[in-house]
């Protein structure tokens, strides 16, 4: 009776858990399960290879990243550089070659003023094109339909009737426009005088006249450099422009330019080995920009998932909403940063491919997506500098400064459009630097930064007094109220940002209410509270066996 009795008082002493407080301690396990969750989220690689033991493979992935791409891009921009180098060298060939008396850099005033020039013009662009492979130093060629060489089209453009009489100050004009064309042969021996007797030039109702012609050559540096040579077409057009009527005709040369894959090609050496490598390169970064793509994917998926967890844990503890910017704290920009670098690079690596191959020939559709791909991937470099405090602040400033800059950005771009628009109109007839919309804007945001001033204020022609005077008083003011206030302004923003930072991480204060949220769990990354089971391989849970396991957790803690 006596144990019995002594058992009921220590029951009595020590009561079982009722089903409330059972249900309060699970309720308390899983809210300090969810702070470890979001905690260990944030933590940077260092911290989680602590925390769980793992090692940070996507750290490694994008370092490992990060030189393929950089090699890759290199190695790209070398054969893209040659490619250029030989569409302009060729447009300054032909310019040299097909345009009488051209020198270098003479585009702008090359013209004529005569009939009689004329006709002296296109009688040597002719002659020259039937001359072309005794003259060319290059592997220049003629364009072939089968066996026979294709014609240079010689057209004019004219309005279709008309009387013109300047003295009398009168004239009759069909506005419709009408095309007349002359084929020419390379090969056919014929005197260009004979050919133009049959082909009048109509020069009062004159608009345009163009000089069409197909020249064909292969680019053999890239021999050197073990990569296969393309086939090059271009067409040159030289237009002798007459819609002014002014009495003085531009000549303008321009080319159009289309690679084509070689019919038939043999190189003795290593140029088709060297091929097949390239290839295996970028499909080596295609495997690792889609192994980034999903980890980080997957990483962006995980920190929406405890995102809305956090959001189901504010609304049922204290019926409150979580603010935007709590939330945004999910949201790793870094990682959607990194989703679209990796998506560039694989695009521009599939067009570089099928560059290698001969299948397309879009380098500069390539070169954007891989210069973009990788301008982002050495961006992404600053978020493990941002691991650091001194270092992390330079990334702190611009995202605290971003929302102030944008909206003082599109007050100040309303100011600089109206003045784009009324240098554009007013200045334009007078100053080579306001002839379009797009050199006002370029001319204008030079002189913000205080670039080309005085060439600015001493090229405005004085044909005008009062738009002289306009002119200047335009400039003046412009650059007074940007350089002197928009412009101080701007820097203000930023240098007020950055001490508010600064001092936020001297002072440590204000944190939000996820920081307060996290603040309560003290679990240092290497207490091992955060490791999981072997068992467990769920990829969205972090120490849940561990949580509902109070036992477990306590064991591990000691």
């Amino acid at each position: 009776m006596e144990e019995s009795s002594d058992a009921y008082d220590d029951h009595d002493m020590n009561p079982p858990f009722s089903w409330e407080d059972h249900q309060r301690q699970s309720m308390e396990e899983r809210v300090e399960c969810l702070r470890r969750k979001i905690k260990y989220y944030f933590m940077n690689p260092c911290e989680k290879y602590h925390a769980r033991g793992r090692k940070p493979w996507k750290l490694m992935l994008q370092i490992v990243k990060i030189a393929i791409i950089t090699v890759q891009l290199v190695s790209f921009g070398l054969s893209n550089q040659m490619v250029v180098t030989f569409k302009e060298e060729n447009l300054m060939t032909f310019k040299h070659i097909f345009l009488k008396d051209y020198v270098d850099g003479g585009m702008d005033t090359y013209a004529v003023y005569k009939q009689a020039d004329v006709y002296d013009h296109i009688e040597y662009i002719i002659a020259q094109y039937g001359l072309l492979r005794n003259n060319t130093v290059g592997n220049h060629e003629y364009e072939k339909n089968g066996s026979s060489y294709m014609p240079l089209l010689l057209c004019q453009e004219f309005y279709r009737n008309g009387s013109i009489y300047p003295g009398t100050e009168t004239f009759e004009i069909d506005a419709h426009v009408e095309t007349e064309c002359l084929e020419v042969y390379p090969v056919v021996p014929l005197s260009l005088r004979d050919m133009l007797q049959n082909f009048e030039l109509h020069f009062k109702r004159l608009l345009s006249l163009k000089i069409t012609f197909v020249v064909k050559a292969i680019n053999l540096q890239t021999v050197r450099y073990r990569e296969l040579p393309d086939c090059y077409d271009f067409t040159v057009i030289i237009t002798f422009n007459n819609q002014a009527h002014s009495g003085r005709m531009k000549i303008d040369l321009e080319t159009d330019v289309d690679i084509n894959e070689c019919k038939d090609w043999k190189v003795i050496g290593a140029s088709a080995r060297k091929v097949y490598l390239t290839v295996m390169f970028d499909c080596l970064i295609l495997i690792t920009c889609l192994a980034s793509f999903a980890l980080c994917t997957r990483s962006v998926i995980k920190g929406i998932l405890l995102m809305f967890e956090y959001i189901h844990h504010c609304k049922t503890r204290s019926g409150e909403d979580v603010p935007w910017s709590d939330r945004l704290e999910f949201v790793n920009g870094w990682y959607i940063l990194i989703i679209l670098s990796d998506t560039l690079t694989i695009v521009g690596s599939i067009l570089k491919m099928e560059i290698q191959s001969k299948v397309l020939t879009s380098y500069d559709v390539c070169s954007i997506f891989l210069g973009t791909g990788t301008m982002f991937v050495w961006i992404g470099v600053i978020r493990y500098m941002g691991y650091f405090k001194k270092y992390n602040i330079l990334i702190l400033t611009l995202r605290a400064a971003f929302p102030n800059v944008i909206r003082f950005i599109c007050c100040a771009g309303i100011i600089y459009i109206s003045y784009c628009f009324c240098g554009w109109i007013v200045i334009g007839p007078y100053h080579e630097k306001f002839r379009t919309l797009n050199t006002v804007s370029e001319c204008l945001f030079s002189l913000i930064n205080g670039d080309d001033m005085f060439p600015t204020f001493k090229d405005m022609k004085q044909k005008s007094s009062l738009v002289w005077v306009f002119s200047r008083v335009y400039l003046y003011t412009f650059v007074s109220l940007f350089i002197y206030m928009i412009l101080s302004l701007f820097i203000t923003i930023i240098t007020d940002t950055y001490d508010t930072v600064k001092q936020q991480q001297e002072s440590g204060v204000p944190i939000s209410d996820l920081q307060k949220f996290l603040s309560v769990c003290k679990d240092l990354p290497d207490s091992g509270v955060y490791r999981l089971e072997k068992s467990n391989s769920c990829f969205f849970t972090c120490c849940i066996d561990r949580c509902n396991n109070p036992q477990q957790r306590l064991t591990s803690e000691a």
